[in-house]
């Protein structure tokens, strides 16, 4: 049976769901003072403690809302990836021409860009849980799937009817996002990274062309 507590839905005994304005604003901050500690100091430098005094909440109220940090750290970590794949998602039922691909490729990635923010640090930490926790690398593997089938479902609204469309798709995700990671956080000085960026539209621009 679900109950109401202070402005929650009570799920079970211990995980509450916010239904009230005040409440939702409560756990959303816990969420992303949360997340934001994690990722700057390291996830295992972290405990509910130091989360609780971060968001301004008691450690009570962050295990009204959540199980412990893990699940802070997951929820955090789906709210970027949906947020990085915003880009993708928003062109999804758009018809573009061979005229504007140049054009529309770029406007994405450099809209992507822009959703990569967060500074190098963090993004290390994050990269590190993908490779030790199983539960974090199912977060990015599905995040991976989502991206690829609405770059799918773009192309064939655009009548781009190739084989192996899927695999297409999926090497154009990694090619943008490995070009993001190298214009916001590697920055090798020795690289031109305009340069880098109209290559991997050629390339991106020659997959989508070629049978």
């Amino acid at each position: 049976m679900i109950k109401r507590w202070k402005g929650c839905l009570i799920k079970d005994s211990k995980i509450r769901e916010p239904v009230q304005k005040r409440a939702i604003e409560k756990r959303d901050r816990i969420l992303k003072c949360g997340f934001k500690l994690m990722c700057e100091k390291g996830y295992h430098n972290v405990d509910c403690i130091e989360i609780a005094e971060s968001a301004k909440v008691s450690t009570g109220t962050v295990y009204q809302y959540f199980k412990d940090k893990k699940d802070i750290f997951l929820q955090g970590l789906q709210l970027r990836t949906k947020e990085t794949l915003f880009p993708v998602l928003a062109y999804q039922g758009k018809k573009v021409t061979t005229k504007n691909y140049r054009q529309v490729v770029r406007q994405l990635i450099d809209a992507t860009v822009k959703k990569h923010y967060l500074s190098k640090k963090p993004h290390e930490e994050i990269m590190a849980m993908k490779h030790s926790d199983k539960d974090v690398a199912k977060i990015f593997n599905e995040f991976e799937v989502e991206a690829t089938n609405a770059l799918v479902d773009i192309m064939q609204t655009n009548q781009i009817m190739l084989p192996n469309l899927t695999e297409r798709a999926h090497l154009i995700i990694i090619w943008v996002d490995e070009l993001c990671h190298e214009i916001i956080y590697h920055k090798h000085k020795e690289l031109d990274l305009d340069v880098m960026k109209e290559m991997v539209i050629d390339a991106i621009l020659q997959l989508i062309e070629k049978k």
